[in-house]
């Protein structure tokens, strides 16, 4: 298919918004060029910003950061740059500067904003074969969307029925320069041994391969969307709630599940929450020790940045590192319940250290603070975080979650009412 700007007008989305903003991830390769250069010859009733991220990675770096901003400027295109610097964190430099690229994109959407990037059938092909040779399922293999969120706005690729071949057309019909990425060249990055080395074999072999893989991932993603949908439903039976700290669903409602369909929830409740999913290693635990562990158990499974947790027939997704909670006291005249007095001198807030005891208002004896948490079935791995609010030596509250007898004030005094968050 020959590229034009017209046959670009048929990807792109609704202009929804007169004050929404078109960014073009603008590297100054080929592809970036041809994507800005054609939106340009549009004509569209909407604001054009190019985006440019300087990774400081190639010495060429900022004299392309300056070919771009001419080219731009040249097309009375308004030009935005940010320099990042790009750390190995243990998946490769490539991984790392697209993480950083991205959180640059999302930054700078606003909602109803668009964010394009250049993306093209080749680029297509080689995701899904590097994904494959990781191993993945339909929703690896539906590779790059051509349109998702991100951040506020929404992320378009336009270009993933042509080819670079066709886009390279295009560039020599308008006479563009472009940039040269000297890394590209380098056949010790995935993609590049891919792109330089595979891909021309099999394009000699099948010329069509491409288009028909672009298939297979629309294919896949079509799947991938039915699947999503049974793990809306699936999760939305389980019960989710949310806990003082992340979320919980029942386990019941979790073992009634097939295993398949035990993994695609977990896996649609993590990625809601933004956090990574398990590889084999954790399944395999997440099976043995939560699925068919004992219902008494308080079992924990982690990994990455996340952890699954059980405690009273409810599994809870949680940070591994817990956050920062802090008690607030807000002074109010209504009866919300606990309420503190308000006239309690040298209040003072304190941590478990062992032994304490007191009777929350409206229970008849005191107990130790071990016994009453388990009581308020406040989560095991939050008891050693409560705050004790004590008057000098004396225990007044536990948390927001009861007042002490004797400290409690009258409906028709102000008191504190406590919140921990």
């Amino acid at each position: 298919m020959d590229f034009t700007a017209e046959q670009l007008r048929t990807y792109l989305p609704p202009i929804t918004s007169p004050s929404a903003i078109w960014w073009i991830g603008f590297s100054g390769g080929l592809d970036s060029t041809v994507l800005l250069h054609a939106l340009t010859q549009l004509a569209l009733p909407v604001q054009l910003r190019a985006l440019h991220i300087n990774h400081q990675i190639s010495p060429n770096a900022n004299a392309w950061q300056a070919q771009c901003a001419d080219f731009c400027a040249q097309h009375a295109v308004p030009f935005h740059a940010e320099k990042v610097r790009v750390e190995n964190s243990g998946k490769g430099i490539e991984d790392a500067a697209r993480e950083i690229r991205y959180a640059v994109f999302e930054k700078n959407l606003a909602p109803n904003d668009v964010l394009f990037t250049a993306h093209h059938a080749n680029d297509q092909a080689e995701t899904l074969l590097l994904r494959l040779l990781r191993g993945t399922g339909p929703r690896g293999l539906a590779a790059m969307t051509s349109v998702r969120a991100l951040g506020a706005g929404l992320l378009v690729r336009p270009l993933l029925h042509f080819s670079r071949a066709d886009l390279e057309a295009y560039a020599r019909v308008h006479q563009l320069q472009w940039v040269d990425d000297e890394s590209n060249l380098d056949d010790d990055y995935d993609r590049n041994f891919l792109r330089n080395q595979v891909m021309p074999l099999l394009q000699d072999r099948w010329p069509e391969f491409k288009r028909k893989w672009q298939q297979t991932a629309e294919l896949c993603a079509q799947q991938e969307a039915i699947v999503e949908e049974l793990a809306r439903e699936d999760l939305w039976r389980a019960a989710p709630q949310a806990a003082r700290v992340g979320q919980s669903i029942e386990l019941d409602a979790l073992r009634q599940l097939s295993p398949a369909r035990q993994q695609n929830l977990l896996r649609f409740w993590l990625r809601s929450l933004h956090y990574t999913t398990p590889e084999q290693l954790h399944w395999q635990q997440i099976e043995r020790q939560i699925i068919h562990g004992r219902d008494d158990a308080q079992t924990r499974v982690s990994w990455g940045n996340v952890a699954l947790q059980t405690y009273r027939q409810r599994l809870y997704l949680l940070p591994v590192q817990l956050p920062e909670m802090q008690l607030q006291f807000e002074l109010t005249n209504h009866d919300s319940s606990p309420r503190l007095k308000a006239d309690l001198p040298a209040l003072q807030i304190r941590y478990r250290t062992g032994g304490e005891r007191c009777k929350p208002a409206g229970r008849a004896h005191s107990q130790t603070l071990k016994k009453l948490l388990q009581d308020y079935a406040l989560e095991p791995w939050l008891r050693d975080k409560v705050p004790l609010v004590f008057s000098g030596d004396e225990l007044v509250a536990v948390g927001d979650l009861w007042v002490c007898t004797g400290f409690v004030a009258a409906e028709d005094e102000a008191g504190f009412a406590l919140y921990w968050r």
